[in-house]
């Protein structure tokens, strides 16, 4: 079993909402501020409220900000991703914050139609939607949540007032995301932005998947609040918190995950082996090649990527590039990942990764030939010796 949070969206969604949310569901305040003191960020106060929405009981989160100047207000990508990078948060913090950001910026970057390391976010890039984004991150980790998980998200209709001028409500920036992870959205009759790209940026970048809440044991709920009490809808962002149910295989919302594939006549194997080690490399879930016969009787493969509907760009960039495929095609399919643990074992002074799932225990190959050459002895007996001290952690 882990340890999973399901967010409502009904009312819509903003950074500061889910930040409040997981406050409210029981992420101790003052582990999350001490978590973001290790973000190299100052001016800034963030402090948290009771207050009703509706008359629901929620928790508001503000931060208070003492801005120098415009720069406060908008920040590079690669600025952001520095900060992120030299900063001393816990590993699976600045991991989610990076992705957060990383996949606003893969949208910004194609609405105004520059290259992602040149997009400079705006509102985005101030210190409170920072603070919103990596504090969402830390009260994650206070509560120790290992799946996120999200309905559909409420939108409001009319214009906004942005950075860039006055703006079709939601942002452009709201509805890219949501056509990233194929979210539905689900439009309110409200003039307010509901969504903003913050609040949607989370979701999109952390959520497994989007619709009904799965089977949870509920352990505790929080509500967040919005900036505005509207009369007649809790404007609130409620997160319930609880444990997985041991389920079978395909229990539960499988995750979207597209497949892309290229047929391929005239490369070598050579090529092949590499173009699946690249694409791994840029970051898909999985990759392989299948020999084939086209027409004529010509031998040939089909190359295979399973990656996040994010990273759709970019894979098939590396799919075209490295196999020079004239065409491709793709479809969107669900997969069900099974839970896993990484660990790691020692054998004769030799570091070796594991992975232990359903009741299995696999051993990190590259690592056990290394020590096995160290070592001078057989690669089966590392493997034997790397799963027998395996079996001792447990």
């Amino acid at each position: 079993m882990s340890t999973a949070a399901w967010f409502h969206c009904g009312a819509g969604t903003a950074g500061d909402m889910t930040l409040a949310s997981l406050v409210d569901a029981g992420a101790d305040s003052l582990k999350v501020i001490e978590i973001l003191g290790g973000l190299a960020l100052d001016d800034y106060a963030l402090m948290f409220e009771r207050t009703q929405r509706a008359g629901v009981g929620a928790t508001r989160a503000i931060v208070g900000v003492h801005h120098h100047d415009d720069h406060d207000h908008h920040r590079a990508w690669r600025d952001i991703k520095q900060l992120l990078v030299d900063s001393e948060l816990p590993t699976r913090v600045r991991e989610r914050a990076l992705k957060v950001f990383a996949i606003l910026a893969e949208v910004e970057a194609n609405i105004h139609g520059v290259a992602v390391d040149d997009i400079e976010f705006h509102e985005v890039g101030s210190v409170d939607a920072i603070v919103d984004i990596v504090g969402v991150c830390a009260a994650l980790e206070v509560l120790n949540i290992d799946h996120i998980f999200c309905s559909n998200i409420a939108i409001g209709h009319g214009h906004i007032n942005s950075a860039h001028g006055t703006l079709p409500n939601p942002a452009p920036a709201v509805t890219a995301l949501a056509a990233l992870r194929g979210i539905t959205l689900i439009g309110l009759d409200d003039h307010r932005e509901l969504a903003t790209p913050t609040g949607v940026a989370l979701m999109a970048a952390l959520a497994d998947s989007f619709g009904a809440m799965p089977p949870l044991t509920v352990s505790s709920v929080g509500y967040g609040a919005g900036t505005n009490d509207i009369p007649g809808r809790a404007n609130v962002v409620k997160v319930v918190i609880g444990e997985t149910l041991e389920k079978t295989v395909l229990s539960g919302a499988g995750q979207d995950v597209q497949l892309l594939e290229a047929n391929v006549d005239d490369v070598s194997g050579e090529v092949i082996a590499h173009t699946i080690a690249e694409l791994l490399n840029a970051g898909a879930h999985d990759a392989w090649a299948t020999p084939i016969v086209m027409k004529k009787g010509r031998p040939a493969f089909t190359v295979h990527a399973l990656c996040d509907l994010a990273l759709t760009e970019k894979i098939s960039a590396v799919l075209v590039s490295e196999t020079g495929t004239l065409g491709l095609r793709g479809s969107v399919i669900q997969r069900w990942p099974q839970t896993r643990e990484e660990k790691s074992v020692t054998v004769q002074g030799h570091k070796i990764r594991i992975k232990i799932g359903s009741g299995r225990i696999k051993v990190e190959n590259d690592d056990a030939v290394m020590a096995a050459r160290a070592l001078s002895l057989p690669l089966r007996e590392v493997l034997a010796l790397a799963e027998q001290a395996a079996r001792l952690l447990n």
